[in-house]
């Protein structure tokens, strides 16, 4: 599943030409690529993030309803969120390995 997280722009800076920010994700910051919202891409400004790259902006009241439903659907913000380095996390639920064998 692809999904678009919304989330606040907190800093903005420069890196070898590259408009780049830290994004907060209610409480869950990331350093995110800004270069495809650069011309509105202010602190404070709410953007939608998939795959690390800002992709287009958001109005508040619309990031906080969005993020309100992905906290309800349980572990899906946490496992979107997660860095790319951290561990696969295992399946919540174990599959069924069939009959058992004595």
């Amino acid at each position: 599943m692809c999904l678009g997280i919304p989330g606040r722009i907190v800093a903005t800076t420069d890196v070898a030409g590259l408009l780049m920010g830290t994004v907060d994700f209610g409480g869950i910051t990331r350093e995110v690529c800004l270069a495809y919202v650069a011309d509105d891409a202010a602190i404070g400004a709410y953007v939608i993030v998939h795959v690390g790259f800002a992709i287009s902006l958001v109005d508040e009241a619309e990031a906080h309803r969005t993020l309100e439903l992905l906290r309800s659907l349980g572990d899906v913000l946490q496992d979107e969120l997660a860095p790319l380095d951290d561990p696969v996390r295992p399946p919540r639920h174990e599959p069924s390995r069939g009959p058992a064998t004595t």
